[in-house]
C-alpha cells in the first residue's frame, strides 16, 4: 500500500514530515521511529483513519517533550553525572579537566584528549541529550576510560565492561540508533 505523507510541529516549531505506512504484521499497536530528519510511523493495516490524528498528536508531544529534557542537561548536570559515575564505577580514580557538551560532533559521540594544552578535555555529542540516562553514562564512562587506556585495546574494552555493566547493552542501542538513522556512529571514538 502506498505511503501518505503528514506533518507534525517539532519542538523547534518547524514542520516535520511523517511518512505513514499501513502493516499487515501489525494487530493493534502503531510504532514509529526517526529516519534522518522525517518519522516512518508503521499502523496496523486495519486502523481506522480516524485514530491517524491522534498518533501524530502522540508522536509531536513526545518530540517535544524529549526537547524539554535535553534542554535541562546543562554541561554543570554533565559534569555532576561524569562525577557521580567516576565514583561509582570508577571508584573516584579517574581525572579529567573538564567535560562539556558539543555541538560540531555527527558521527562521533564523544571525544577525550590526551596530552597538549587540551588534555582531560571530555567533550560529549549534543545529538545525545535526548538518550536514556544509562547510554549517556555509558558514552561518560567510555570517555573516562579513555584517561587510563588512552586507545581502543582488548585492554581498554575489558576495563569499561567490568566497570559500567551496561556497556554492550549500550553500545548495542547505539548500533540500533545508527540502523535506524542510516548512519555509522563512530564507536571508536565515542
Amino acid at each position: 500500500m502506498k505511503e501518505r505523507v503528514r506533518t507534525v510541529q517539532g519542538p523547534d516549531g518547524r514542520p516535520v514530515k511523517v511518512r505513514i505506512r499501513r502493516d499487515r504484521r501489525l494487530k493493534k499497536t502503531a510504532r514509529w521511529v526517526r529516519e534522518g530528519d522525517e518519522i516512518l510511523l508503521r499502523i496496523p493495516y486495519r486502523l481506522p483513519e480516524r485514530d491517524i490524528p491522534r498518533l501524530l498528536e502522540d508522536i509531536a508531544g513526545h518530540l517535544a517533550r524529549r526537547r524539554r529534557q535535553a534542554a535541562r542537561r546543562t554541561d554543570a548536570d554533565l559534569q555532576a553525572r561524569a562525577e557521580y559515575i567516576n565514583r561509582k564505577y570508577f571508584k573516584g580514580e579517574i581525572e579529567w579537566t573538564a567535560i562539556r557538551w558539543v555541538g560540531n560532533m555527527r558521527t562521533r559521540l564523544g571525544s577525550c584528549t590526551t596530552g597538549g594544552s587540551t588534555d582531560g578535555h571530555i567533550r560529549i555529542s549534543e545529538r545525545i541529550r535526548a538518550w536514556p540516562q544509562w547510554v549517556i553514562d555509558y558514552v561518560i564512562a567510555h570517555e573516562l576510560a579513555h584517561r587510563v587506556y588512552p586507545d581502543h585495546s582488548p585492554a581498554f574494552w575489558e576495563y569499561l565492561s567490568r566497570a559500567y555493566p551496561l556497556t554492550e547493552r549500550a553500545r548495542g542501542f547505539i548500533q540500533g540508533v545508527g540502523f535506524a538513522n542510516g548512519e555509522s556512529l563512530d564507536e571508536g571514538g565515542t
